[in-house]
């Protein structure tokens, strides 16, 4: 299937796209409206700052308080550039890097960019940070403390760092016929003594936003996030408009490395107005990311550039209303997703008969979760995704002893230690042509599967660099079940072709899961995605028509009379006795006694319908 290890993408693959990102968003934001939900209830809410505070909330007889900028109002706005996070306090020492007076509040119109190349600062070269400090002031004023025209309740301020540290990521791979590499020298050397290394990136791009908003907020009962970012003077009468520096939009592609031979920095700053609505979009965006480095730390924010690259990207391209139709179809897949699980579980829970299920598949989906769970382990992925993997891996080791009889032999043991696990199929599975067909089934595939996973294991030892042959392995098989995977869906499809039936099957987990697949094929060429991914799409659906088909092709015949010489028309197998009465022969089996118990009478209505007996094809 397309969706057999969505956790990390093959050697030399690019990652899903957006709709992956905007899948794992939906189901992010989820997560986060649980974990709130349960704080909150643990602690009445959070307070100012964000900070779990029973006893938040305004105080008494307080009064909403009013934007301390009216429309119309003219201030300056004063940019400069400093090696340290604390306030900007060397006004009579340096000039502003950028000086803008008489802008409006209120005035759309207003924007405008100021670009300039200076030489690199020595911070930055020295694996420091640049931060860009920004003031607001009314025109006239000063937002040095010890200007006389200085007013500090009207001052507002807000600092960024210009730059940011990221982890760059060595791994030796070579071929492994050949011994050559396509890596630099020095980054090989490096792969030897270090798995990655932290290095400071600058991005030139930084927005100036000052927000246009006259809500008349109370102190004390502004929503999170907006309560960070909204400051009110000490009578909680008036609020400071918001002065907010974005950075949301700079891709992770675009910020270069800063080393000995970057010489000059290029800067463009924009001064842009913003409404309040946009701004708590952004706001809410960083209170994702704040929440993911709660949860996880660093573990949670490695891949996260790549990620929000596809989103922004995703956001910049595509069409609003399609935009906005992904984020609800995502949030539903998800729903189905879960469901899709619930159900998977709820059945193989319930099961006590495998006649009419393929075993050979389940213990293929074995296989295909423990070689995802030492691919993503071999390749470092965070610790989050490895979790996932690994429950996922238990919950396909749970099913065996469903469809399998797993004994431990106590009297044969290894080494006289360690007794030996004796593996046999169950007695429902072995009496009916299940197991023939599913070893027919896994015969014929075979057939298929070899050739093409001897041709893909060449072309990977050939066109692929590895780490070492555990590695290729992994990678290869991997890779294979990536592509071919969805066939092993086929056996079940070849074995309820000879049953004719379809009784069998966890009918509610398949249509939620079509029902993704669904999906999946309406975005498949409006999002980017790999051609791979896409293909798969498509062959899942394949599939699901087949299974489709198939149960409107073996639906239930109430006319047809099972082992038991019974049917829906004919319930107390009267007619078929009166039947073969007339043709001179005798009933095979008997009419139930009265007095047989009802719980064995129900188990047996339970079972799948097994394979008409000779007498029972004669009566049809």
């Amino acid at each position: 299937m397309a969706d057999v290890a969505q956790a990390a993408p093959a050697e030399g693959e690019q990652p899903q796209g957006a709709w992956a990102v905007i899948k794992g968003m939906a189901m992010r934001m989820f997560t986060i409206y649980c974990i709130s939900s349960v704080i909150k209830g643990f602690t009445g809410g959070f307070g100012p700052a964000g900070v779990a505070n029973s006893t938040a909330g305004p105080a008494k007889n307080a009064i909403p308080a009013r934007n301390m900028f009216e429309i119309g109002t003219n201030f300056d706005l004063y940019v400069y550039l400093s090696p340290l996070e604390k306030r900007f306090d060397k006004f009579e020492e340096e000039q502003p890097f950028w000086l803008r007076k008489g802008l409006t509040y209120g005035d759309w119109d207003s924007e405008e960019t100021y670009a300039r190349v200076i030489p690199t600062p020595s911070s930055l070269l020295k694996n420091n940070s640049l931060y860009l400090h920004v003031f607001v002031v009314r025109e006239g004023a000063s937002p040095d403390p010890k200007n006389r025209a200085h007013v500090k309740r009207e001052t507002m301020h807000s600092s960024k760092a210009m730059n940011k540290y990221k982890k760059k990521f060595y791994k030796k791979t070579a071929n492994l016929l050949t011994g050559k590499s396509e890596q630099s020298e020095e980054d090989q050397k490096k792969a030897e003594v270090m798995t990655h290394e932290i290095l400071n990136y600058y991005h030139p791009n930084m927005t100036i936003n000052f927000i246009l908003d006259h809500t008349q907020w109370t102190k004390g009962a502004v929503p999170s996030p907006l309560d960070e970012a909204i400051h009110f003077d000490p009578a909680g009468v008036q609020y400071q408009p918001i002065l907010f520096l974005n950075s949301y939009w700079n891709l992770g592609s675009d910020y270069m490395p800063i080393n000995e031979t970057v010489k000059e920095l290029n800067i463009s700053f924009t001064y842009q107005p913003l409404s309040m609505f946009k701004f708590q979009m952004y706001a809410s965006q960083q209170m994702k990311n704040k929440w993911s480095s709660m949860i996880g730390g660093d573990l949670m924010q490695d891949d996260s550039d790549d990620d929000q690259d596809a989103l922004k990207q995703a956001l910049i391209e595509t069409n609003p209303i399609l935009l906005a139709v992904t984020v609800i179809v995502s949030l539903l897949h998800t729903v189905f997703e879960f469901l899709a699980f619930k159900n998977d579980i709820q059945f193989w829970k319930n099961k006590k008969n495998v006649e009419g299920l393929s075993v050979r598949s389940v213990v293929w989906g074995v296989f295909q979760s423990l070689v995802v769970f030492l691919y993503i382990c071999d390749n470092d992925t965070n610790f989050v995704i490895k979790v996932s993997v690994f429950i996922g891996l238990l919950i396909e080791c749970w099913k065996l002893p469903k469809c399998m009889n797993i004994e431990l032999n106590h009297e044969d043991k290894i080494l006289g230690i360690i007794p030996k696990v004796k593996i046999s199929d169950k007695a429902g599975y072995v009496e009916s042509d299940t197991k023939e067909y599913d070893q027919l089934a896994f015969k014929y595939l075979s057939w298929a599967l070899y050739p093409l996973l001897a041709g893909y294991a060449i072309y990977s030892i050939i066109y692929v660099e590895q780490k070492g042959w555990y590695s290729w392995v992994l990678n290869m098989l991997y890779g294979f079940l990536l592509t071919f995977g969805f066939i092993m869906m086929t056996p079940q499809l070849f074995i309820n072709y000879k049953l004719k039936s379809v009784a069998h099957l966890p009918w509610r987990m398949l249509t939620y899961k079509f029902i993704n697949t669904f999906i999946d094929d309406l975005f498949a060429f409006v999002i980017r995605m790999p051609t791979m991914y896409r293909i798969g799409c498509f062959r899942d659906d394949i599939i699901f028509l087949i299974y489709l088909y198939q149960r409107w092709a073996y639906r239930v015949d109430h006319s047809r009379t099972n082992e038991y010489g019974t049917s829906g028309e004919d319930p107390d197998g009267s007619l078929a006795a009166a039947a073969a009465a007339a043709e001179g022969e005798t009933p095979a089996l008997e009419d139930k006694k009265d007095d047989e118990p009802e719980s064995s009478q129900e188990k047996k209505e339970e079972q799948p319908a097994k394979k008409k007996s000779a007498r029972a094809k004669k009566v049809d």
